[in-house]
């Protein structure tokens, strides 16, 4: 998204537990230079910023946009300060607040530590157990391990343009995570027609049955906007593990929970009876092309 802006925003990066994933994918962004020239950084823990962490840690400042990345710990500190104490002074006054990853979303992996105890910004899972529950209305999720750098990029380049972000209910941006991760996969006729894959890395079958796919239950974008303009993970040949998801991260991520060979979850915006039946006709037929290699490499030559 082109940025059209004479103002720059003040923006402030903080972090709760986290791997750093999230700002490593920030800096694949295609158009990086672009939005870094259209913000001020008071703070990151990786790029050059106007301030140390300490002086961030007296309280004293004040941005425009707070990104806070990681699962929140109310018992963690930064420079002998409690995060606590950072995140609502700095929430008080940003205009907007920027959850980046399924960590700062719903509690994400660190969760499990202490799932009593730690959450993301507004949520854990989807309970409004948060500890920025009183300025929620301006905390917009993106969920993902780690986010594509695009989601933030579209973020960041609307609030440069003073455009309204329209949010679902656990805060996501619509545009964003409106799509099933199931949009736009090339395995969807696979999937159609119950024609599965073995194993992992086959450009042939759909991952939903025997390799535990979620790409038909997860919101996400990640097949309309594809990874380094490329690919993504079902693209080649892994299944989608549902990362944009509260209930993130999930037991048995290769394998799809089945009842009597019936699947335990059935996609988005279908009854199970209704799939069950679609389902059993299809597996009825047999598509010579789609049981086929999309390319022989033994004869290609």
């Amino acid at each position: 998204m082109p940025l059209k802006s004479d103002k720059k925003l003040t923006l402030l990066w903080l972090q709760g537990l986290t791997c750093n994933g999230n700002s490593h994918s920030f800096l694949n962004l295609s158009y990086l230079a672009d939005v870094l020239l259209a913000c001020d950084i008071l703070y990151h823990p990786s790029l050059p910023s106007l301030q140390t962490l300490e002086t961030i840690s007296t309280c004293k400042l004040e941005c425009d946009v707070l990104i806070f990345e990681g699962t929140f710990d109310p018992l963690m500190q930064r420079n002998n300060v409690m995060v606590g104490k950072l995140l609502r002074h700095y929430a008080q006054k940003a205009r907007h607040i920027i959850a980046v990853g399924s960590c700062a979303s719903f509690g994400g992996m660190f969760k499990a530590s202490a799932p009593q105890r730690n959450s993301g910004l507004v949520f854990n899972e989807t309970a409004h157990e948060g500890p920025l529950l009183q300025y929620q209305e301006k905390v917009i999720n993106l969920s993902g391990c780690p986010i594509h750098p695009e989601w933030l990029g579209y973020t960041l380049s609307m609030i440069l343009q003073e455009k309204k972000i329209l949010v679902d209910s656990l805060h996501r941006p619509i545009e964003l995570y409106s799509y099933l991760a199931h949009h736009g996969c090339t395995r969807n006729e696979y999937f159609e027609w119950k024609v599965d894959s073995k194993k992992f890395g086959e450009k042939e079958g759909c991952l939903y049955y025997e390799q535990g796919c979620r790409a038909p239950m997860t919101h996400a974008s990640c097949n309309k906007i594809l990874w380094n303009d490329v690919s993504s993970k079902t693209r080649s040949g892994t299944p989608c593990f549902g990362c944009t998801e509260p209930d993130f991260p999930r037991a048995n991520f290769f394998r799809t929970k089945t009842n009597m060979s019936i699947p335990d979850e059935v996609p988005v915006g279908i009854s199970k009876r209704s799939y069950l039946t679609v389902a059993g006709i299809a597996k009825t037929f047999h598509i010579k092309r789609l049981e086929e290699k999309l390319i022989d490499y033994k004869t290609a030559d």
